[in-house]
């Protein structure tokens, strides 16, 4: 603003009544402030001057683990719409499945006065965070909910979409059901493990230890582990997936090898009704997920007082019979 001034030959407090859109400045002066400002590229912190006022910066940020995943590109969609209803900025910042990496995160962001936080939260201990939600920074977590930390939650029925799944595929006639989860660390996980359990004792049957594989990450290790477990005896009939990715490298695997194997997983698989063969997916709406997350955090920026919340978003399970139905099932009878 400094250099502005003394390119117009003005003071420092007329570029800012300028910059403020005071309608009483001379017309004269603010040409003058307006072709400084252009010709030397001067744009003003309205960060700096919202916090001078004490208002709000206008900006939040929503922090998931991996932004290639479309689930949580479509988080960050919902949570980006209700922001953008509220003039709010969003800074997206991608975590991993890194604790430190996130409350690294965490601290940049606040920082930087975000006037709030939407976190798909790793895990780890989030207990620290308290100290910041006390000086003013809101926080509500979606997918899963902190640890250490009584804080607004959105969540997905893990336990119930997974147990309804797996009855079907019981009710279905497959009693060796191979399963394939990430780290059991993580409460998603743990809960989907926990719901397919409750599904066979439900059926009066055992679920099969030896046919679960925990600390799969990727979609390569997914096929591996899915590889190994055919071969096994007595060998799974079908296969529940904790997450859409290691669905998709079972998927290829059972696609490639001409396995006839029925193949459920958790979370959507973006294009699955293009698949070639069948594949069942247990499904919820990941841009509400976003939207329920950013708006109960706007009510917190707002100055709502209530205790912690948590929100808990229903499943269901949708069949995706390929695009070669007919032809996949003609070829594997014969």
């Amino acid at each position: 603003m400094t250099d502005v001034a003394r390119l117009a030959g003005v003071s420092v407090k007329t570029v800012s009544r300028v910059i403020n859109n005071v309608a009483t400045v001379d017309d004269v002066l603010a040409g003058r402030v307006r072709e400084a400002s252009e010709r030397l590229g001067y744009r003003p912190n309205q960060v700096a001057a919202s916090l001078r006022a004490g208002r709000a910066t206008g900006t939040i940020g929503v922090l998931v683990k991996d932004v290639s995943n479309a689930m949580y590109a479509t988080i960050v969609a919902g949570a980006t719409s209700v922001a953008e209803d509220r003039k709010t900025r969003v800074i997206t910042a991608h975590t991993g499945e890194n604790s430190d990496a996130e409350l690294a995160v965490i601290d940049d962001l606040c920082r930087r006065r975000v006037d709030g936080l939407l976190i798909v939260p790793s895990g780890g201990d989030h207990a620290s965070l308290r100290q910041e939600i006390d000086h003013g920074v809101p926080m509500v977590f979606v997918d899963r909910a902190p640890s250490g930390l009584e804080a607004d939650s959105v969540l997905i029925d893990n336990y119930g979409g997974s147990k309804s799944g797996v009855a079907r595929l019981i009710a279905s006639g497959h009693s060796k059901i191979g399963i394939i989860l990430d780290k059991l660390s993580q409460q998603t996980m743990s809960e989907r493990l926990a719901g397919a359990q409750a599904a066979f004792t439900e059926a009066g049957m055992s679920l099969d230890s030896d046919l679960i594989r925990t600390s799969v990450s990727n979609p390569a290790e997914a096929a591996a582990a899915a590889a190994e477990l055919i071969q096994s005896r007595p060998a799974p009939t079908a296969f529940f997936c904790g997450n859409n990715r290691l669905a998709v490298g079972v998927l290829e695997l059972l696609w490639d090898g001409g396995y006839d194997h029925a193949l459920l997983g958790f979370d959507d698989i973006p294009h699955a009704r293009l698949m070639p063969r069948p594949v069942s997916c247990i499904v919820y709406d990941s841009r509400v997920l976003g939207m329920i997350g950013a708006k109960l955090l706007f009510r917190r920026i707002d100055g709502e007082e209530f205790s912690p919340k948590t929100v808990t978003l229903p499943t269901q399970v949708i069949d995706y019979r390929g695009t070669h139905g007919d032809q996949y099932a003609a070829g594997r009878r014969a």
